[in-house]
């Protein structure tokens, strides 16, 4: 697959591909209506890839059926490049609205070879542009060597690249992508994940994914909505959401941290956190700007610390329990236990391999701290 990516398009340079406004959905269980959807909201600009990530349960897969047509919101509303597709007066079915979909089995049809399965979406053209078509999506995703064979002959990286070419083979205003590599090896996904989007970036496609997976999103998305309870709690680009989590819960869901309480305080004239690791310096304005509004009238709060944020030190008097430990080649992952029994992670350089139940030196060494509210979710 293509490995020159192409740059993103801005929001800011494109009209939006996708807008979707105060979309909310009821489904029924039981006799019982369950609100799924509660007035998501969002766009993607014309190029940009998008993912709703979140938790099962969350709300994402039926936001995509929405969007693909699927699923008949009970409010709001759907616009794809420029033409309402659904809100209170209008319903667009899903074979009109210029949608193509990946779905998380592929659904290719199993008695076509993948030269048909990626020309099925193309019968209303002349037969010569059939043909031109399907030949060009099959070379761009390097699958042309297997034309004529059949599904099942496909390794599953085979089967979701036929898939992507079928679904981008009618050149549609947006693509849909519901955990396409779900039934993928996990070192086989974040792989196929880099390639789809040098893929997508190379057809300038705008793309929205749903997925429960971080790596995944992130090494695809330009965008990613944090999805909870049926709400976006973060729309945001994949840095922000790590080093900006707007909510705890955001925090928490991505990337790896441990939540410590702590108390800011004033030692030399400078704004810190004292912490059982120790005080914590707040060197940026905004960080002890936003320490400051977090803390109760006891300057109480709770400081998230990352695995990068926690350095071993040999040298350090505090010293803390390994608990686990996780191989990352040139890392390992370390969970460590405190005096206090609290539990925190830290990257330490693979040659410092240390034994469950050993005790080892840390200290802080955050150039950025989050804060939150003592009890914030």
């Amino acid at each position: 697959m293509p490995t020159t990516e192409m740059p993103a398009v801005s929001p800011t340079q494109a009209s939006p591909a996708l807008v979707v406004r105060e979309l909310s959905v009821f489904l029924r269980d039981a006799d019982r209506p369950v609100h799924v959807i509660k007035g998501l909201d969002f766009q993607l600009a014309s190029g940009e890839i998008g993912c709703l990530l979140g938790p099962s349960g969350c709300g994402k897969t039926t936001a995509l059926r929405s969007i693909a047509g699927f699923v008949r919101p009970d409010s709001g509303s759907v616009k794809i490049r420029e033409r309402i597709v659904c809100d209170r007066k209008t319903w667009v079915e899903p074979n009109l609205r210029g949608v193509g979909i990946v779905f998380q089995d592929y659904a290719l049809f199993p008695h076509l070879s993948v030269r048909n399965n990626v020309e099925f979406g193309l019968r209303k053209l002349a037969p010569e542009r059939v043909k031109e078509r399907g030949e060009q999506m099959l070379e761009l995703v390097k699958l042309g060597q297997w034309a004529d064979r059949f599904p099942h002959e496909l390794s599953g990286g085979q089967q979701q690249r036929v898939a992507l070419a079928r679904a981008l083979a009618p050149e549609p205003k947006l693509l849909l992508l519901d955990e396409p590599f779900s039934n993928l090896d996990p070192d086989l996904r974040e792989q196929l994940a880099h390639e789809l989007r040098d893929l997508l970036k190379l057809t300038r496609s705008t793309a929205l994914l749903v997925t429960h997976d971080q790596y995944e999103a992130f090494a695809l998305a330009d965008t990613v909505g944090v999805m909870e309870d049926g709400r976006i709690a973060q729309w945001d680009t994949a840095y922000r959401l790590y080093h900006e989590p707007a909510t705890r819960s955001v925090a928490d869901f991505v990337g790896l941290g441990a939540f410590l309480p702590g108390v800011i305080r004033e030692q030399a004239g400078l704004p810190v956190i004292t912490t059982e690791l120790g005080a914590v310096p707040l060197i940026s304005t905004i960080d002890a700007a936003n320490a400051h509004a977090m803390a109760d009238a006891q300057g109480q709060l709770v400081v998230l610390l990352r695995p990068d944020d926690v350095v071993h030190d040999d040298a350090s008097e505090l010293q803390a329990e390994v608990v686990r430990k996780a191989f990352r080649g040139a890392q390992f992952l370390y969970t460590l236990r405190l005096p206090s029994r609290q539990e925190l992670m830290a990257l330490v350089p693979s040659h410092h391999n240390h034994g469950i139940g050993e005790r080892i030196g840390i200290r802080i060494d955050a150039d950025h701290v989050i804060t939150f509210a003592r009890g914030a979710v």
